[in-house]
């Protein structure tokens, strides 16, 4: 579990909210938004942005959290039966 330390010195746990199955899609759209961007140009504004975007599924997918997610409280991560 990654902790982020705020301005104010609190502490904020960041609980990983991707399975397996997401982590697999995102870097395989990483590579393919990377083949993009090489098509569109690296120094394109296209470009740009898809290796922008390329990178930002790689750090979610390395991390296993989404920024985007928890606000929802969304998760793919699969929840483990407790017995």
């Amino acid at each position: 579990m990654a902790t982020i330390h705020t301005k104010l010195g609190r502490e904020k746990n960041m609980k990983q909210n991707i399975g397996n199955t997401d982590r697999i899609i995102r870097v395989v759209l990483a590579v393919l938004l990377a083949v993009g961007a090489w098509m569109a140009g690296f120094g394109s504004v296209g470009g740009i942005i898809l290796l922008v975007l390329a990178a930002v599924m790689l750090v979610t997918s390395a991390v296993g959290f989404c920024p985007l997610y928890a606000p929802f409280g969304f998760t793919t991560k699969p929840r483990v039966a407790k017995s």
